[in-house]
């Protein structure tokens, strides 16, 4: 339900209508399940209640009764044990570990690339031949289960799926050779938790 400020249901999140980040954690919350007002956002211009509630304007942002979120790993990882079911980490510290590390890999090196190609420009197909590159240098990961270095789904695939699904619109045709990616995208794109996850504005990025 997107509502344009904040209302009576405990749960709110602050999110852009297209953005990775703000998508990673609502395919988290659809994943889980549960209910909770989303209140779209233009980033340039934040409502004055997101700029009392976080110092940094910065989105997604997480409020849930008196306490406010807005790094996005804390976020996912908050909502993760506050509903833990389904859990979405493996239990053993060392896949935990290497599922972290590959979200942060993916947020350094795929994230800045894809700004890069939005913003158009000089930029962007310089952009677009390495963001390339660096997913199929990642087929190994893809290869190694069923989700993302996990056989079941996990965070990890909350932040890399939406970055598959915005492939098309972001001009990245990654061939036969990426097919175990594509493959992998469209097991999580048809899920019903992944349909609830969509703004309007998403949706549209598979019809260009």
């Amino acid at each position: 339900m997107v509502q344009n400020a904040r209302s009576r249901t405990v749960l709110a999140l602050y999110s852009a209508a297209d953005d990775i980040q703000c998508h990673r954690v609502r395919l988290v919350l659809a994943a889980k399940g549960v209910s909770y007002d989303l209140i779209q956002v233009d980033p340039a211009k934040p409502p004055q209640d997101l700029i009392d509630l976080n110092p940094y304007n910065t989105l997604p942002t997480l409020v849930d009764r008196d306490l406010t979120l807005y790094d996005t790993a804390v976020v996912c990882e908050y909502l993760d044990e506050r509903y833990p079911h389904p859990p979405l980490m493996p239990i053993d510290p060392l896949s935990r570990a290497r599922l972290r590390l590959a979200t942060v890999r993916i947020e350094r090196d795929w994230l800045p690339e894809v700004a890069h190609i939005r913003e158009g420009g000089r930029l962007a197909d310089a952009a677009r031949k390495r963001l390339r590159e660096q997913l199929l240098s990642a087929l190994p990961l893809f290869k190694a289960s069923r989700f993302f270095l996990n056989p079941e789904m996990s965070l990890a695939d909350c932040l890399v799926t939406p970055v598959v699904w915005r492939l098309p619109s972001l001009g990245i045709d990654l061939g036969r050779e990426g097919k175990p990616i594509i493959d992998y995208g469209e097991r999580l794109f048809h899920s019903q938790g992944y349909a609830r996850s969509l703004t309007a504005e998403e949706k549209a990025l598979r019809a260009i």
